[in-house]
């Protein structure tokens, strides 16, 4: 690794499809321009930069990179969480009732 450089990895993933691209950027990268340096934005055009995070943790695209870093590109949610539980809950509920017999 040279002074002024850095390795990172950006990632993506769809149920169907994963893909983590390795870059060397310059020191004090942000998070938005290595997104835009691996070119994943052509290859998936329709992530939309929302919510991204450096292993597992959200953070902002003006975040400033470290070695070895891994850039994460979220997708929307599908589903609610907290609704998806209300419903579960009721099914459960309804599923007991009628359990015993």
């Amino acid at each position: 690794m040279e002074n002024n450089t850095i390795d990172i990895e950006v990632a993506y993933a769809k149920p169907e499809e994963q893909m983590i691209i390795s870059l060397k950027v310059a020191s004090g990268c942000t998070a938005e321009e290595a997104i835009e340096k691996s070119d994943i934005l052509s290859k998936f055009p329709e992530i939309e930069l929302k919510k991204i995070g450096i292993f597992s943790k959200p953070c902002s695209l003006k975040t400033q990179l470290r070695e070895s870093d891994r850039v994460e590109i979220y997708r929307p949610l599908i589903a609610d969480p907290k609704e998806l539980r209300k419903q579960r809950a009721a099914q459960g509920k309804v599923m007991k009732k009628g359990g015993n017999k």
